[in-house]
């Protein structure tokens, strides 16, 4: 019964929303104009999803307890302070039928209980990247556009020195050709839990590198308060999240979420019997919790 109210409550909302009645006064690009934006700029991506959102409410993930620190910085970044650092938060302000039927439900409800978040932080004189850059296929109604994408989404680090500071669980583009286009790689590898508590540590590795390295980073709350200490820094900075799981999904062309066989391989022996020699040498520097 109660599962039922909200979701009627948010439906409700959700319509007066589409109606006019209950606006938001905030912009997001699609999926492609976000992507060209990167092509065609130096500019940073700083992506914030319902994760983070629900951090600024107060509460832990499972893979981050909450404290005020990330409150307060999480609010900052949503408010996008910096022009050439481009935060990115999901396409959800209008027509939610351009996901599935169970991601627009959900959206829905995340909107019901955080509408005052975005109200209240959002910088309604910027417009948003599309956070959905790196959940480009499997909440999409429409899959037809995916393949065309993950194309332009391979140019942006194409013929690019890159350095990818991810979990130890990660392994971006182990196993598929999502990073074939850039020049060379390098890896950091992080801790896949807590891992806020480590992003100073993880920074000065960072910066024993030089300006002319693009990073890509994978690191959940963290990867937050990195690109951002980064870009300040100087160093242009993409937070990918969870891209080579939704190019996996894409790639198997699955009806629903799939485990994915590598993010269960932990360690350097694991990863040597797995044949990940080449992963095993472009780690530089390992940060453990």
């Amino acid at each position: 019964m109660k599962r039922m109210v909200k979701m009627i409550l948010a439906q409700i909302d959700y319509l007066l929303n589409c109606v006019g009645i209950r606006r938001y006064n905030i912009k997001v690009m699609g999926i492609e104009e976000t992507i060209e934006e990167l092509i065609h700029t130096k500019k940073s991506l700083v992506r914030l999803g319902d994760g983070e959102i629900t951090m600024i409410r107060g509460r832990d993930l499972s893979f981050q307890k909450v404290n005020p620190e990330i409150v307060e910085g999480l609010k900052r970044i949503l408010g996008y302070e910096h022009e050439d650092l481009m935060t990115a938060i999901p396409e959800i302000f209008g027509d939610l039928r351009i996901y599935r039927k169970e991601t627009g439900d959900f959206w829905k409800e995340h909107l019901l209980f955080s509408r005052k978040v975005y109200q209240t932080y959002c910088n309604t004189k910027k417009t948003y990247g599309n956070a959905y850059i790196s959940r480009f296929y499997y909440p999409m109604a429409d899959k037809s556009p995916c393949g065309k994408w993950i194309e332009r989404i391979r140019q942006i680090w194409k013929d690019k020195d890159i350095v990818i500071v991810e979990g130890d669980k990660t392994h971006n583009g182990v196993g598929n050709d999502l990073l074939d286009t850039a020049r060379s790689i390098e890896r950091i590898i992080g801790p896949s839990e807590q891992a806020y508590e480590k992003v100073d540590e993880i920074l000065e590795y960072c910066k024993e590198y030089p300006k002319d390295r693009l990073f890509l980073i994978s690191l959940g709350i963290a990867a937050k308060f990195l690109t951002e200490k980064l870009f300040l820094e100087g160093y242009r900075v993409l937070d990918i999240g969870n891209l080579d799981m939704e190019y996996e999904w894409y790639l198997h062309q699955a009806k629903d979420k799939e485990k994915i066989p590598k993010h269960d391989i932990i360690g350097i022996e694991e990863n040597r019997n797995a044949g990940y020699h080449e992963y095993l040498a472009q780690i530089k520097k390992r940060v453990i919790s």
